[in-house]
């Protein structure tokens, strides 16, 4: 928990003080890369270190992430100008990859199938206070003390967290060359590790994330930088297959995409990353320009949804060990779509209770359906697959948040240009509405008219990402995740003590 929180903590805590950074180091122009740049390198590294836990184990890794994290975090409070702030957020990403998949997977490797939910719904929680904290510690900082020290509180709750590590995280030696398989089978051979498909993974997924960061942003989708990248990382893909076809110990295995409960899942939390957007990025908007909001009520609109996730995530262990995996996911991501289809139909302007209220709903519906994919394709395969599966459903969820950014964001200027023109757009809407008093009555109404139209056609996108989360399960997903079953432990799915056959 301590280790998450330093991820959580991070991705709320530098939004807030954007203003003073900016005024101090200059970089207007560039500085959503303090965001993107650690999205791009904390994704793209996700499947590496999934496979090098399986390799070496999670502590190591775990520890070495926290290190990395820590030593961006320093670095970050060094920074000098805008350009090197970048440069030390994405050793921040490459540190804050390696602790996103190893906690999910270590929860699964310590606590047998009946009580992850209750650790899971405990990391989510990590989440949720990190939410409604982040951004008025990161505010507080900001305005009291000085914008450095958003980076520098990583340090105490880091050092924190890898004693804690160091100390108490014992897992038996499972790796080398005559090491006893962790499922009973025979010994293992000496680990190798698949250094080209790193690279080439990450040298792909680099690319790729780029072109849909920046594209309709930095510059237009169809100019020769978006064309370029896309064309490159499409290449980089048809290279990272080839090694990967050809590796002993690849870092993203075939036999990710060959079973169909991992395959079904990857879809549907890609389909989740997707969808996730609106609430995040768009609700945020929608609160301040079009209700009316400060900051920190726009904040708790959103927040909301963080409360109700871990609650309904800790109590879907009772859904799930009755029905299933793949029905409890089937309910939650239904609700999900039409708590998403609901929004179009709130009233104009409005009152915040109503969006707050479907945002409840949503953490609500969202911790039935997330929770129960992981914990089942966690279930399904043994110490030595884990952190692979583990990282491969969490790569495709943040996959699937660039596009739905990219995809969503185009869908919202499009609307807005429709409403103003050629010169709309959702920044400059958002920027003219925070100063009212420069705006006629007239104007302030329109421009509010047309973000809420805007953010309305995201929802109803979103509601459709859902839907086809919907499609995944009930098509590809099996209706019985072959779980393997625990000595301890009556399996939730699968009642007889056999094996999944491979």
């Amino acid at each position: 928990m301590m280790g998450m929180a330093l991820v959580a903590l991070d991705s709320t805590i530098v939004s807030t003080a954007v203003p003073q950074i900016v005024g101090d180091l200059g970089g207007f122009a560039v500085f959503s890369w303090l965001f993107s740049g650690y999205l791009l390198a904390s994704t793209v590294t996700l499947p590496v270190y999934g496979k090098l836990s399986d390799t070496f184990g999670r502590k190591p890794v775990l520890v070495a992430g926290v290190i990395v994290f820590l030593a961006g975090s320093l670095l970050c409070a060094t920074a000098w100008d805008m350009t090197s702030l970048i440069a030390f957020r994405i050793v921040q990403g490459l540190g804050g990859g390696a602790l996103q998949g190893t906690v999910q997977t270590i929860a699964a490797d310590l606590y047998p199938l009946r009580e992850r939910p209750r650790i899971q719904a405990r990391l989510s929680t990590v989440w949720a206070v990190s939410a409604v904290a982040g951004p008025s510690v990161g505010g507080l900082l900001a305005r009291y003390a000085d914008w450095r020290w958003i980076f520098l509180i990583n340090l105490p709750v880091g050092l924190l967290a890898l004693w804690l590590v160091v100390r108490h995280l014992h897992e038996p030696d499972r790796t080398g060359a005559g090491s006893p398989d962790p499922e009973g089978g025979a010994a293992r051979r000496a680990v190798r590790v698949d250094w080209p498909g790193a690279l080439a993974v990450f040298a792909a997924g680099s690319a790729l994330l780029i072109a849909l960061v920046q594209g309709g942003v930095a510059w237009p989708w169809l100019s020769p930088p978006s064309l370029a990248l896309l064309g490159a990382g499409t290449l980089l893909v048809a290279v990272t297959v080839v090694v990967e076809r050809r590796a002993a110990e690849p870092i993203l295995p075939g036999w990710v995409w060959r079973r169909r409960p991992i395959a079904a899942v990857n879809l549907a939390l890609g389909a989740l990353g997707l969808l996730m957007i609106a609430p995040t990025v768009f609700l945020p908007t929608y609160a301040q320009s079009v209700l009316g909001l400060g900051p920190t009520a726009a904040g708790f609109v959103l927040s909301v949804m963080t409360l109700s996730w871990p609650v309904s995530a800790a109590l879907s262990n009772r859904v799930y060990r009755r029905i299933g995996f793949r029905d409890t996911a089937i309910i939650g991501i239904s609700a999900a779509a039409l708590v998403l289809a609901a929004f179009p139909l709130l009233p104009h302007p409005g009152a915040a209770w109503q969006p707050a209220l479907l945002m409840l709903l949503l953490g609500a519906a969202l911790g039935l359906f997330q929770l129960p994919l992981i914990v089942g394709v966690q279930a399904t395969v043994g110490w030595a697959e884990r952190g692979t599966a583990t990282a491969s459903i969490l790569f495709y969820r943040q996959i699937g948040q660039c596009v739905g950014a990219a995809v969503f964001g185009a869908v919202a200027n499009a609307v807005i240009t429709d409403r103003l023109g050629p010169a709309g757009d959702l920044d400059s809407v958002a920027r003219s509405l925070a100063d009212p008093a420069a705006l006629t009555a007239g104007s302030a109404d329109a421009l509010r008219r047309a973000v809420d139209t805007a953010v309305d056609h995201v929802y109803a996108g979103a509601a459709v990402a859902a839907v086809l989360a919907l499609l995944v399960l009930v098509f590809l997903a099996p209706r019985r995740f072959p779980v393997i079953a625990e000595a301890t432990e009556p399996s939730a799915e699968a009642p007889s003590a056999a094996r999944r056959a491979e």
